[in-house]
């Protein structure tokens, strides 16, 4: 494993098929090197609950999500969280509890984590991110 997949990429893939930059960034990725976790599962799913349209988008989301590994959010990432989380409540740059959730998963496995979220996951100390949908 290499590379952990946050929601906003999996969107992008489920969106915009194979002509989407993260599309054609996976191509080049050993598919054993990808993984998503339980919080982007989670996310993901309230995307397909609030869906006008819940039936063809649960089939898209389940067909990409059977691609990948989906790790789970245990003890070891809980407790990274709550140190990450006090670390920036204190340094007054917290981040939303999800994306925290996400942050202390890619860390806690030593991932990078694929985001065009990049603003928000810079101020996560030692995680590396990495932002498949800006222009090449």
């Amino acid at each position: 494993m290499k590379y952990l997949l946050d929601t906003n990429a999996c969107i992008e893939v489920m969106r915009r098929g194979a002509v989407s930059f993260v599309s054609k960034k996976l191509a080049q990725v050993p598919q054993q090197d990808v993984v998503l976790c339980s919080v982007v599962l989670f996310e993901l799913r309230i995307g397909v609950e609030r869906s006008t349209n819940q039936q063809a988008l649960l089939q898209t989301a389940t067909s990409f999500l059977t691609r990948f590994s989906i790790l789970p959010f245990d003890q070891t990432t809980a407790e990274l969280a709550a140190s990450l989380r006090v670390q920036l409540e204190r340094q007054g740059t917290p981040i939303g509890p999800y994306d925290l959730f996400i942050a202390a998963t890619a860390v806690a496995h030593g991932l990078i984590l694929v985001s065009h979220n990049t603003r928000e996951f810079s101020r996560i100390p030692g995680l590396v991110v990495e932002d498949w949908q800006a222009t090449p």
